[in-house]
């Protein structure tokens, strides 16, 4: 397991833009697919974006495509969440994720073993 720090959370209005930050420690980096998932208040934990080991590929919900952009620097161990055109329903608690890459399954939380203690985005209307 790798550890997991969340950075950038915050409170915004409608339409703008944050930086999320999860920086990683532990064992090797470079080899983790790394997530970032939400949960609003009184909703169920929801995927939003997903990158490869490699960074090659990306993966995003439906709800953030063409907002959300995910990127990582596996030579700082840090993968970032760039969040545009911010609406209130995308308010929650953001949690950084880590889990082996084998290729697959990359929207599915169990297949992530290492998690931040989360960072709370608030977007105001």
């Amino acid at each position: 397991q790798v550890q997991l720090v969340e950075s950038g959370g915050g409170l915004v209005q409608a339409g703008d833009s944050l930086r999320l930050a999860c920086a990683a420690s532990g064992r090797t980096f470079s080899v983790y697919r790394m997530g970032w998932f939400r949960r609003a208040p009184g909703k169920e934990r929801e995927f939003v974006a997903a990158i490869s080991w490699s960074g090659g590929s990306t993966y995003f919900a439906d709800s953030v495509k063409g907002r959300f952009t995910i990127s990582r620097d596996n030579a700082k161990n840090t993968v970032y969440l760039q969040m545009n055109s911010l609406k209130p329903e995308d308010t929650a608690v953001y949690y950084c994720a880590a889990g082996p890459d084998s290729g697959s399954h990359y929207y599915t939380g169990i297949f992530y073993d290492s998690w931040g203690q989360g960072t709370q985005v608030t977007v105001s209307s």
